[in-house]
């Protein structure tokens, strides 16, 4: 009987614990596949997809804080006596929010601090989300694949106004209660369910005893678990989709310019993050905001003077205060125009940004996918109504602030009223006008570079006494920047007749066509320099 021997040699060496455990986690993960399909995948740099970032970390920060800020808040609107550090509250009633609100203020490590890189975190992320729209707005960014996306990020800026709105009402003090007061009137405008949302909202007669415990769950569950998955819907998409780039030499619908994402894109990406976030800590620092106990506890039957929502919520505000004051009695009910169509137009004009990406695909007929940006000036007419849309609800947000423009300015609130009340009609006008007519200039500047190249400043005087300015030829990445972009011709209507030989043309078919001669027609874009035209003004002719 013969016996195996260990000789104790082995083929290789073992491998290390962190390996094994690597190796473990893949063989249950495929870790190894997806970071070697994704880890290098390239994206492009430019100053202006920084603004998307500003938003997503400002989001995280506001996650970050706000689980702090959860560990002391006690969202109850049970009455008790303050007994606390701030010596002028001391002995008043209030409830047990407003005074775990000032506990964290006063008597938490930091808690101060923290509230205020909260609440500046949730101003900068909606600022972040606004302008980083307009930057996918301007650019065409939303265009097929990239709708659904588009629809992510509009939602996500909607749920972020009302976490905001739910989040500045939680310490149940005399400037958010007057904002509640306000949202509980604009609830009760609503015909036939209004009533019905106001009671269930606040648990019977306002203030009710209930809603800051309703608005902390909407504010720490509801709205930000809906908006992480947002978030991770909207990075996965752009992922999926590969990120958009400028047009440049090299630059294609089927390829991305750019850095890989591990580990360049990565290490700025944490630097970016680490900059946003000090940033926000050091305004939290310097500017106070929302010091409740300046403004004191809540009282129904008080309202603080000059009160103001966060901006993002100025243009509802805005919209009510320009309203007048109509009402009109149907079936025994009055209905309060005042306050309610004011909201059916802020609505609105949400709805059209939302649905603008399909309405502009409608109107071109474009199935195509576009991975290579616009420059705003290419595309007139929307960059056009982009300036009107925003002219209008920065109009809103002065008329959201109307008392105190006219208190600093020493002017009549009514003047700036009916200001407001005007240039809500006109000022988008004038603003779509003047944006197409410089959108045109730049074309035909644009234009004029490719043709005659760029101005050096060096003038030279000419054997007969003229003087010149010389011209730098552009390089050929320069030219193709200029050139690049796609100039459509507006799509003619199909024949008079249908099939049968009768004379009709379908009304939806006729909008369509005249929109987009509106869009693309005629005095809405500077034809292109042609070869031709080049090769022309290059061979000696007029080229200096």
């Amino acid at each position: 009987m013969s016996t195996a021997k260990n000789t104790g040699s082995h083929s290789g060496a073992e491998a290390p614990t962190g390996e094994r455990l690597a190796d473990w986690a893949d063989g249950r993960l495929g870790i190894y596949a997806l970071a070697k399909a994704n880890m290098r995948k390239i994206f492009p740099d430019h100053w202006s997809f920084m603004l998307g970032e500003v938003a997503l970390y400002s989001f995280i920060i506001i996650i970050l804080t706000g689980v702090y800020l959860t560990l002391f808040f006690h969202p109850s609107m049970n009455e008790v006596e303050y007994h606390g550090s701030y010596v002028p509250l001391r002995g008043q009633l209030m409830s047990e929010a407003f005074r775990s609100t000032l506990d964290i203020s006063f008597e938490v490590r930091g808690g101060l601090l923290i509230r205020q890189i909260h609440h500046w975190a949730a101003i900068i992320f909606l600022a972040g989300m606004f302008v980083h729209m307009m930057r996918i707005f301007f650019t065409g960014a939303f265009r097929k694949p990239r709708e659904i996306n588009w629809l992510f990020g509009f939602l996500l800026f909607v749920l972020g106004m009302f976490t905001g709105f739910t989040g500045y009402s939680l310490p149940d003090d005399l400037l958010s209660g007057t904002g509640v007061r306000f949202t509980q009137g604009a609830i009760l405008s609503t015909p036939i369910v209004g009533t019905y949302i106001s009671m269930f909202l606040f648990g019977g007669e306002f203030p009710g005893d209930d809603f800051v415990a309703r608005f902390y769950s909407i504010h720490i569950l509801l709205l930000p678990g809906i908006m992480l998955g947002l978030v991770a819907a909207h990075l996965i998409l752009v992922f999926y989709h590969k990120h958009t780039q400028f047009a440049g030499s090299g630059k294609t619908n089927k390829n991305v310019v750019g850095m890989p994402l591990l580990p360049v894109y990565t290490a700025k990406a944490g630097g970016f993050f680490f900059l946003v976030f000090g940033f926000t800590t050091l305004l939290a620092g310097i500017a106070s905001i929302n010091p409740i106990w300046v403004l004191g506890p809540y009282r129904p039957d008080q309202v603080t003077t000059g009160a103001q929502p966060d901006w993002y919520m100025g243009f509802a505000e805005g919209l009510v205060r320009a309203m007048p004051g109509w009402e009109i009695n149907f079936w025994g009910h009055t209905l309060a125009l005042g306050v309610f169509l004011p909201l059916v137009i802020f609505g609105l004009f949400l709805g059209v940004l939302a649905v603008y990406p399909f309405i502009e695909a409608w109107i071109t007929g474009d199935k195509r996918e576009h991975h290579i940006l616009d420059r705003p000036r290419n595309a007139p007419t929307r960059t056009a109504l982009g300036a009107a849309w925003v002219t209008a609800y920065l109009i809103m947000l002065i008329g959201g602030g109307n008392d105190i423009i006219a208190l600093r300015f020493r002017l009549s609130i009514n003047a700036v009223t009916w200001f407001v009340r005007i240039a809500f009609f006109a000022g988008p006008v004038i603003a779509f006008i003047v944006t197409k007519r410089v959108c045109l200039g730049l074309q035909r500047r644009d234009k004029a570079k490719v043709l005659h190249g760029r101005e050096s400043g060096i003038i030279k005087r000419l054997p007969h006494g003229e003087y010149i300015e010389l011209h730098e030829p552009l390089s050929q990445e320069q030219m193709y920047t200029l050139t690049a972009h796609e100039q459509y011709d507006p799509a003619t209507m199909g024949p008079a007749v249908d099939e049968h030989g009768a004379g009709r043309k379908r009304r939806l078919d006729r909008l369509r066509s005249k929109l987009r001669h509106a869009y693309y027609g005629k005095g809405t874009q500077i034809p292109k320099a042609t070869v031709e035209e080049y090769k022309e003004i290059t061979s000696g002719h007029g080229h200096h």
